[in-house]
């Protein structure tokens, strides 16, 4: 007997139970196990990507910000100037050694009582004293902070508030590997008005690929003492040895009159990721050389010397020792 619902029709007695059946189900997530895994799989590769660039790029700025300072503070080598606009404090007479003090001014021309005018000068300095035709050049003979004052001889007279400049450069900018304790391969001597600010600095660059740093120290021109290398003068990590064995620093010296002139430097340096790749599981290396930086300052003394004017060259040390001298005038010019 049929049984019918309440409009007539038939009505079955198995309700329609229609879906997956097991089979289909394990195809459905195999399928979806296969997609899942290509898409890991993807993500994985690109995470390795990132990290394999990001390691590059790490290594890439590191070299190129530390060759860009490099390359700037050589150029910077052997400049000479003054932290302060000076002027004499009183006249001077011609022909005798002269005492006279040196005061700072600002721009207006206003003395700055509370700034010595002597900061910066040294004995056996050359400076160039007044203008025009009362323009000379005057080798300091001696230096007092103390009461701001200067000894030269003088051959022109000048009055109240002639101006004190000085021209010219350091021929040992560049400190020679030819000299006692000079620069050599592995260690970068500078000297001069570094950062552009008047203030004279010795500087030094240590290539140490055994314990891959490179390292930069500096110190003002009256400093007494060396401060030892440490952790916060590392300027590049991970640096390690040239592939060719070449140092990092190279020299190219001319001399005119038995002085030495650095007037080219060549810096090498070849430094490793500071991770391994994570692709190849190997440490990759890039090696940045700039074959031709040229100290302009003692470039510009050495042709001078070269036409004879050597009031413009200021006076060298008679060596530079490895660490700065007890009375750093050894460092800048005494005879």
């Amino acid at each position: 007997m049929i049984e019918r619902c309440a409009i007539g029709g038939p009505v079955s007695s198995w309700r329609d139970q229609s879906g997956y059946t097991l089979f289909e189900l394990l195809i459905a997530i195999g399928v979806l196990m296969a997609v899942s895994s290509g898409v890991i799989t993807g993500v994985f590769r690109l995470t390795k990507t990132n990290a394999t660039i990001s390691n590059r790029t790490e290594m890439h700025a590191g070299v190129r910000n530390a060759t860009e300072l490099m390359q700037q503070e050589v150029g910077q080598a052997g400049r000479i100037a003054l932290p302060n606009t000076v002027q004499l404090a009183g006249a001077v007479t011609a022909g005798a050694s002269a005492t006279v003090a040196v005061q700072a001014v600002n721009s207006s021309g206003t003395v700055l009582n509370t700034v010595n005018g002597t900061a910066g000068m040294f004995v056996g300095e050359q400076l160039v004293i007044d203008a025009g035709s009362n323009e000379e050049t005057v080798t300091v003979t001696a230096v007092d902070p103390t009461n701001k004052q200067i000894t030269a001889i003088f051959s022109i007279p000048h009055a109240t508030g002639a101006r004190v400049g000085v021209y010219g450069g350091f021929a040992y900018g560049v400190v020679p590997s030819t000299v006692t304790n000079g620069s050599t391969g592995s260690l970068l001597k500078l000297f001069g008005d570094i950062n552009g600010d008047g203030n004279l600095e010795y500087v030094e660059y240590k290539c140490d690929t055994a314990g891959g740093n490179l390292y930069r120290r500096s110190m003002a021109f009256d400093a007494t003492t060396k401060p030892a290398i440490n952790a916060s003068q590392s300027l590049l990590n991970n640096i390690t040895a040239n592939p060719d064995g070449s140092a990092c620093f190279t020299y190219q010296t001319v001399t005119v009159n038995t002085i030495p002139y650095v007037t080219d430097v060549a810096i090498t340096l070849t430094v490793q990721t500071p991770d391994r790749d994570p692709l190849t599981g190997l440490y990759e290396t890039e090696t940045k050389a700039l074959l031709n930086v040229a100290p302009r300052n003692v470039f510009n003394v050495w042709q001078l010397a070269g036409l004879g004017v050597t009031i413009r060259v200021q006076p060298n040390p008679s060596q530079v020792p490895a660490m700065l001298p007890t009375s750093v005038q050894t460092l800048i010019g005494l005879p």
